[in-house]
């Protein structure tokens, strides 16, 4: 019933509703059709682990195949009458009309709760509102429209504020029958303790680097080979986190932001000053992440990566020409306390220059001489 923007994934990805296929989760496909099947589902279901691994799409994907009639072996009333085909499990073919109405947002018995736009109508919200969550009371109000399931998918879960996440408490408590409730969070603990309690938990795990690096040959055949073994690494299991960066340029910025670090402990003012002038000043296309968010998460994100090296004495493959060489001397910088610290502290200015609006400039230039005075 809703067409929204997809919440995992990136600009160019399909939209979990309109997406066929899914990689790397057979075993929670098995276990959702094993329950459906059993005559004994339960009314809401917790569908767990990082972004941008396909928890949304698995979501819209049991939606069809519920939809489609295939917990009872067979379509609802001949609406939806394709045969199962590549990989089976919950796979529905794209050219079925309930497939197709399903993508367009037109099925009456599937309602998509996410962040919707602000009263402007130009952002989207931080936010799933109470008002959002009302509408699925009124939804599980009315008889299925063709007999069988109805099914809400929350996409982002996490993202409901108290009002919202209390409205939610009331349905949970009283599901109507043959009502299935799917909740999508990469961050469950965020979530009321009585939510979660009402919920069966089902955790997906990080998909490996041969699956994200076939997708990525698959989707973007324009990066090359090292791009795509870089990107695999940053993706850490996610092929939304790999494909966004891709489409933001995240291994120029990676090495942009290696180029830097590797000057400390100390910094080259002039290109420090026109890197994070730079970055403070994009603006991305519609849809893509902003460069100064891919910057930060990547800082963020090779800190840790050093940290993991000390910490264990095993320098990771290289990303980047050069950065073995990097981690090497670093590690001689400082002990492993104060780069934890450090991480700790540019993660904090990080969040609050996304929260309250803070230079983003000086934000990097502050990050970059917290990590100089490292062992000083």
């Amino acid at each position: 019933m809703t067409a929204a923007a997809p919440q995992e994934g990136d600009r160019r990805a399909p939209n979990p509703r309109a997406n066929p296929e899914l990689l790397g989760h057979g075993r929670a496909e098995s276990i959702l059709m094993e329950a459906a099947r059993s005559g004994r589902m339960h009314h809401a279901w917790l569908l767990t682990g990082p972004k941008g691994i396909g928890k949304a799409t698995l979501a819209h994907r049991f939606s069809r195949w519920l939809l489609a009639g295939r917990a009872q072996g067979g379509p609802p009333d001949g609406l939806s009458g394709a045969d199962s085909a590549p990989g089976d499990g919950l796979w529905l073919d794209p050219a079925d009309p309930l497939f197709q109405r399903i993508a367009a947002g037109g099925h009456a018995d599937l309602l998509t709760v996410q962040r919707e736009l602000d009263d402007a109508g130009k952002r989207l919200r931080t936010e799933i509102v109470a008002a959002d969550i009302r509408k699925v009371a009124g939804f599980l109000s009315l008889t299925a429209a063709e007999g069988g399931w109805r099914v809400v998918v929350i996409d982002g879960a996490e993202d409901m504020n108290r009002h919202a996440a209390n409205a939610l408490l009331k349905t949970l408590e009283e599901p109507p029958a043959r009502t299935v409730l799917l909740l999508v969070s990469h961050a469950p603990g965020r979530l009321l303790a009585t939510i979660r309690s009402r919920c069966r938990k089902l955790a997906l795990a990080p998909l490996n680097d041969a699956t994200v690096a076939g997708l990525l040959h698959d989707t973007r055949p324009d990066l090359g080979g090292e791009e795509v073994k870089a990107l695999t690494a940053m993706g850490e299991g996610s092929i939304g986190r790999a494909l966004g960066l891709a489409d933001a340029g995240g291994v120029a910025l990676y090495e942009e932001m290696l180029g830097l670090i590797g000057a400390l402990p100390n910094t080259d003012a002039a290109r420090l000053h026109g890197v994070a002038d730079a970055i403070a000043r994009s603006r991305p296309e519609p849809g893509a992440t902003a460069a100064f968010d891919v910057f930060t998460d990547l800082l963020g994100w090779w800190i840790a990566r050093l940290v993991r090296a000390r910490a264990t004495g095993v320098v990771p493959a290289e990303l980047a020409p050069g950065e073995s060489a990097v981690i090497a001397r670093l590690s001689t910088i400082g002990n492993l306390d104060q780069w934890v610290e450090v991480w700790e502290k540019i993660n904090r200015l990080f969040g609050r220059a996304r929260s309250v609006n803070l230079d983003r400039k000086q934000v990097l230039l502050n990050a970059f001489f917290a990590l100089a005075r490292i062992g000083s």
